[in-house]
């Protein structure tokens, strides 16, 4: 998104090519900027730089992304253009008020399905800035608002009421913008950006790997038994890094080492082995850093000796899916003990190999509770089928092949 709109062409490497980003890819090609594949996980985007984004001739369609979605809102609602944003059946279920209320403030017009849901037209226009304090902690409402900035009168200020993930303060910093971070005695940093700055692009833009696809890996090391794996250049900032912290709370054996940086974030190396887990209670607090992660969580949660309680995590209910609903359903059909809370869920672990298995998981749409309930499959005592993997595509399309790697037996229809 950011090269897209950048003055100069951008090389990027290292980029995970699932659905979501190549969603957006075909989106911002559509949009005016050009866009080319030249290898694995390489790619060169041309700016529109001030030029700015031209209208569509068709959908800007997002697939399974709300964060595609929902930060392209920002991005085209500065420019002088109408486009049409649409996205799948889960997507489209999903609320995007949350954004389209700040960027009205600023000026852009959008119209919405039944409910603030997709489809939506945006109409870009000629922004003012304004200083908002979200109700909810969500990066993707931060960011859509930077995002709009960049080409807004004056200067945009966001006041977090928590710490969010902060990918795009770094990533607007590596294009050259400068990004204002006040933090604050009590609640999250406040962050601003002024607008008229321009971007530049970057000749060799690397990208960390993704925490959210790792811990998949890193769970299946944990409940194991035996045996461990160990992930490399993995992205290392603390707004994404709290699986790991909350895994190691229920006494994970992880080792993290320094691996090196990847435009403007550091990387580490993460050493997993087979442990033996305790049940805890989640600090409320580390949950903004893992709320992608929880449902593989709960699966650590399954394998642990003694209760573990998750709360401050009722952001769930507006993923993919309602996520609690489907991390409770999906223990519950294995043979795990759950209840569901408001903003959370309480599992009673079983230990390691006390997961019974067997039974049929709903997905429900959601790449994650599919990964998840393989995993949990791995090392349950009976096997565990899930209705439907098409979406694990959207955002890890290699997952088959680095849980082969690892040793777990999973079998999909025909093969």
């Amino acid at each position: 998104m950011m090269a897209a709109v950048a003055d100069g062409e951008s090389t990027v490497t290292g980029l995970l090519e699932g659905e979501d980003v190549l969603n957006t890819a075909r989106a911002v090609k559509a949009l005016g900027a050009g866009v080319e594949r030249t290898g694995q996980g390489s790619w060169t985007i041309a700016g529109v730089g001030a030029a700015g984004f031209r209208t569509p001739t068709d959908d800007l369609d997002f697939g399974n992304s709300g964060t595609g979605a929902r930060l392209m809102m920002g991005l085209v609602g500065g420019h002088d253009v109408s486009a049409r944003f649409v996205g799948d059946a889960s997507l489209s279920a999903r609320p995007m008020e949350r954004v389209l209320k700040p960027l009205r403030a600023m000026g852009v017009l959008a119209e919405t399905a039944a409910g603030g849901r997709l489809p939506v037209v945006i109409r870009g226009k000629p922004l003012k800035a304004i200083r908002y304090a979200p109700p909810e902690a969500s990066a993707q409402v931060k960011s859509a608002i930077m995002l709009a900035g960049l080409r807004a009168e004056g200067v945009t200020v966001v006041e977090e009421r928590e710490a969010t993930r902060d990918h795009t303060e770094r990533m607007l910093r590596a294009f050259g913008v400068e990004v204002g971070v006040e933090a604050r005695a009590e609640g999250g940093p406040v962050v601003s950006v002024r607008g008229g700055q321009s971007l530049h692009a970057i000749r060799d833009a690397s990208v960390a790997g993704d925490p959210s696809s790792a811990a998949f890996a890193v769970a299946l090391a944990l409940i194991a038994g035996e045996g461990g794996v160990t992930v490399t250049g993995m992205l290392d900032n603390r707004t994404r890094t709290g699986f790991f912290d909350a895994a190691r709370h229920m006494g994970a054996d992880l080792k993290i080492e320094g691996d090196g940086q990847a435009t403007g974030e550091e990387t580490m190396r993460v050493i997993a082995s087979a442990s033996r887990l305790k049940g805890i209670s989640l600090d409320p607090a580390l949950v903004p850093s893992m709320i992608d992660e929880l449902p593989i969580f709960a699966v650590l949660a399954a394998f642990a000796d003694g209760k573990t309680k998750i709360t401050g995590a009722a952001e769930l209910r507006v993923k993919e899916s309602d996520r609690i609903k489907a991390i409770c359903a999906m223990l519950s059909v294995t043979g795990v003990a759950v209840e569901e809370l408001p903003d959370g869920f309480i599992v009673t672990g079983l230990g390691v190999r006390g997961v019974p298995g067997g039974g049929l998981v709903e997905a429900r749409h959601d790449h994650r509770i599919a990964m998840s309930a393989l995993v949990m499959g791995s090392s349950a005592r009976d096997a565990v089928a899930v209705d439907d993997i098409a979406m694990i595509a959207t955002s890890y399309p290699e997952f088959f092949d680095h849980m082969a790697v690892l040793g777990a037996c999973i079998a999909r229809d025909g093969q």
